[in-house]
């Protein structure tokens, strides 16, 4: 028996468990006599999942013949009621071994305690608080409950989920008066255009994957994820419809895997163990059958950002590549971990930004398996990046007592803590990794890198290299050209995969005409182990096609037709190095021109230069640790998840295609976890920051809620170390600002509040004015800068105010005195405008008064 394959079964069922509450709510038949299955298994949504199992099993890989352990199978000769569909469905009345293990985890993942789940059970399809019925009641927001400062925020349970399939837009609460319907016909409509769409999805996954469990399971869970992540997976009586089907089902999923692989492994599946599964007082829930494996990667910045290259050619490519490569990184080390374990997808809760968490069993073979996975991995990132970055690994023990809600928040703190701990023991320097190294330069050191080593000779204009710069580079046109990137055991001859192996994978880019033929036979033979679509959502904001989906996608600007009738606006800078006219992706030079204007004269004017935005949310862990009141292993994870979709999924799309375009010269080198690196075209990248900031209250449903940013203006050849310290600092004083939730430009930092009011009401006011009085000199605008140094120094609580920076006003009057008779009514507007604006921002006015002057820059 495979050990993998049966987790994958038992993972399956139980990620299935809850089927029924989605074919439910479509107001549809159910397969079979409902009756008969509600009296079978106690509920109407449970009869429901054993009634429509035979619907899903048609996309599967075969549940019933042949080896479909640790379940009975038709073929068998063992008693069919510990089928997969039985043991899944039974969760409310649950029997055999099997059965109690999903019931288990089903109920640890909600963190009930005993009375309450008792409570639960009882009342299993009644209403919500706000008397809305399954059919009717749409998920709420988990923002919307956080408690700041231990104070609960006004107006609980005002916005929920729309009921549609994942995507960028359908991520974004609204108000329940606008979403909730108010009778079942429409409510259940909604829900079977959801089910039907399911149906279509489960076709697409290619079935030469279903004799592959672990691959095919990968991708049904991305499906499952797209059609149930605004799905409220419970709406009884009494119970906060805060989590959706897919988050509390995956949360099922990985517990019942690890719980039932603890009892396989430790031999204690015998009617002892079903004696206390069954047992009302749990007298097992204290026994840490559970090992809780997080990993986070450190040293990213440092390696994405790396410095003394001896050539700037591809540095756009090598940026890019090298922020896929850290999330790929991640993902692979997941992956290590998972297959080491002998435990499918599913068993992965959180993957975002280099951090992950995978549930496992507390075995001793599982402890082998982290320290082999933990020595590999220290041993691969010594070997090919000489320890500029490494994965912390910590392995907590856990029992399902903890997972209740009173003893959850003890369990996350010293989650955090381990993880800490595992981070500041790199690489095990004082175990048995060895802390000195002998490297050859032979070949000099690599010349897109400038500290590794080279393992690759110079060759005409192609200075010498390492693997990892090539592969940097490969990931970088990649990006471009290809959607899905398959995850191999050994390289195939019908596409060069990276250079590197990473922790024992072959990874190949492929496009999609490649899916019909060659790599539907390596999924059969076994040698596929993943197929990850990473590409962008489309415009419509589609999803999934397939395929397991991976958020490590990165939105890259290219050329289009409108560019290529604007070519002259790129001036000299249209033949820098590193253009690909084959695959015309937008340089870091081109995107510097790309808010410039054409004027009358046939002139362009407006600066060159790029802006570098790097931002986080404010105060996470302490949102994480102690924002919510009940906190459970589901909202935990599903917490997670919603933070990464708005960097991860919302960001890069509404980069491609929101506003009409008009943020597409962005490149967002990351965006995921609850941070974010972008570059683009100066102004239009600042609009851009200003509109992050606005979908994020929305996303969040509160102002409390908030992220800062460092923004930082720079010529477009500044290398991207330089971008990224400037970016830091940036971030560093707005993080200092009060209360946080600021952003820093120009030396300048404010909050939010006070940035939308002057790069937009004042900015526009200033520009009206200017406009009204057919422009002004640039001297004038210089001046205005000047003064408004001068107002930020005439401050009654600065050491260092001057008596003439009181002048100000009177200066700013002169000023505007002085302009030419037709600019005479004008020039009192502008007196009256700057007066007030310098009188309430005083040095910050520099923000939206910059944005002018650079504007007229020829």
């Amino acid at each position: 028996m495979s050990l993998l394959q049966s987790s994958c079964r038992v993972a399956f069922a139980a990620l299935l468990h809850d089927l029924g509450k989605f074919h439910e709510r479509t107001g549809l038949p159910v397969n079979g006599d409902l009756d008969a299955l509600t009296t079978l298994y106690r509920y109407s949504h449970a009869a429901h999942t054993g009634g429509m199992w035979d619907i899903v099993e048609k996309f599967a890989p075969d549940l019933l013949r042949g080896d479909v352990s640790p379940f009975s199978g038709r073929t068998s000769g063992a008693d069919i009621t510990d089928s997969m569909a039985n043991a899944a469905a039974a969760h409310h009345k649950p029997d055999t071994l099997l059965q109690w293990i999903i019931a288990t985890a089903d109920r640890a993942a909600s963190g009930f305690e005993r009375t309450k789940f008792d409570e639960y059970n009882a009342d299993a399809e009644g209403e919500t608080p706000q008397h809305k019925n399954r059919f009717q009641a749409r998920m709420v927001s988990l923002f919307e409950q956080i408690k700041i400062n231990s104070q609960a925020p006004a107006g609980q349970f005002k916005h929920a989920y729309p009921l549609r399939a994942l995507g960028p837009e359908a991520i974004f609460p609204d108000k329940r008066a606008a979403i909730e319907p108010n009778e079942n016909k429409t409510a259940q409509a909604e829900y079977a255009a959801l089910w039907e769409q399911f149906l279509q999805a489960l076709k697409s996954i290619p079935k030469s994957h279903r004799n592959n469990w672990p691959l095919w399971l990968d991708h049904f869970d991305s499906a499952w994820l797209t059609f149930t992540q605004a799905i409220p997976s419970a709406t009884n009586r009494g119970v906060i419809p805060d989590v959706s089907l897919y988050d509390h089902s995956k949360a099922v999923a990985a517990l019942a895997a690890a719980l039932w692989r603890w009892h396989e492994e430790s031999s204690n599946t015998g009617s002892d163990a079903l004696a206390k599964l069954r047992n009302p007082e749990r007298p097992d829930w204290d026994e840490q059958k559970l090992l809780l494996i997080q990993g986070d990667f450190f040293g990213i910045q440092n390696f994405i950002f790396a410095q003394g290259a001896q050539t700037q050619k591809h540095a756009h490519k090598l940026l890019r590549g090298r922020s896929f490569q850290v999330a790929l990184l991640a993902e692979m080390a997941a992956l290590k971990l998972l297959e080491t374990l002998q435990l499918p997808s599913t068993s992965q809760i959180i993957n975002a930004a280099g951090k992950f968490l995978i549930v496992a069993p507390n075995t001793q073979s599982a402890h082998e398996a982290v320290a082999i996975c933990r020595h590999s991995f220290d041993q691969w990132c010594l070997r090919h990046t000489y320890g500029e970055i490494g994965v912390g690994i910590a392995a907590t023990p856990a029992s399902c007592n903890d997972l209740i809600s009173k003893r959850f928040k003890a369990l996350t703190q010293r989650l955090f803590a381990e993880l800490d701990i595992a981070k500041h023991r790199r690489f095990d320097l004082c175990g048995d990794t060895a802390a000195v190294r002998t490297v050859s330069f032979a070949d000099g050191p690599c010349g897109y890198h400038g500290r590794y080593p080279a393992d690759r000779a110079a060759e005409g204009e192609k200075p010498a290299s390492c693997a990892l710069s090539r592969d940097q580079i490969t990931i970088g046109e990649a990006l471009t050209k290809h959607a899905r990137l398959l995850v191999v055991r050994q390289a195939d001859s019908f596409k060069k995969p990276l250079d590197l192996d990473y922790f024992g994978y072959r990874l190949i880019f492929v496009n999609e005409a490649d899916a019909s033929g060659h790599y539907g036979k390596l999924a059969e033979q076994g040698e596929l182990v993943r197929a990850w679509d990473f590409d962008l959502p489309d415009k419509n904001g589609t999803c999934f096609h397939g395929y397991a989906r991976r958020f490590i996608n990165s939105y890259v600007p290219v050329f289009d037709n409108f560019d290529q009738q604007l070519s002259d606006k790129y001036g000299r800078w249209e033949d820098e190095a590193g253009f690909d006219h084959k695959h015309p992706i937008k340089t870091l030079h081109h995107i510097a021109c790309e808010n410039r204007r054409l004027q009358e004269n046939g002139k362009w004017l407006g600066e060159i230069a790029l802006v570098t935005l790097k931002g986080d949310i404010d105060n996470l862990g302490a949102l994480f640790q102690n924002g919510l009141d009940e906190p459970t292993f589901a909202r935990w994870a599903s917490l997670s998840r919603q933070v990464n979709a708005f960097f991860a999924l919302w960001l890069p799309w509404y980069c491609a295609y929101g506003e009409n375009g008009r943020f597409r010269n962005t490149y967002t080198v990351f965006a995921g976890g609850d941070d974010f690196f972008l570059i683009g075209s100066w102004e239009s990248t600042l609009e851009l920051a200003s509109a992050m900031r606005k979908a994020f209250a929305r996303y969040v449903v509160r102002d409390d809620i908030t992220f800062s940013l460092g923004a930082a203006m720079t010529q477009p050849k500044v290398p991207a170390r330089q971008l990224a310290v400037a970016a830091e600092t940036g971030l560093h004083n707005a993080k200092q600002h009060d209360g946080k939730d600021a952003v820093s430009l120009w030396d300048v930092t404010v909050g939010w509040a006070e940035w939308q009011a002057l790069m937009e009401k004042r900015r526009d006011a200033l520009e009206q004015l200017i406009n009204e009085a057919g422009g002004l000199s640039t001297g004038f605008i210089y001046n205005l800068l000047l003064l408004s140094d001068q107002a930020e120094r005439d401050d009654p609580k600065r050491n260092d105010r001057r008596p003439e920076d009181a002048l100000w006003r009177s200066r700013l009057a002169y000023r505007c005195a002085r302009l030419p008779k037709n600019q005479q009514m004008v020039g009192k507007a502008l007196a009256r405008e700057c007066g007030e604006a310098l009188k309430q921002y005083r040095g910050a006015y520099r923000l939206p008064v910059s944005v002018l002057l650079y504007r007229q820059r020829q």
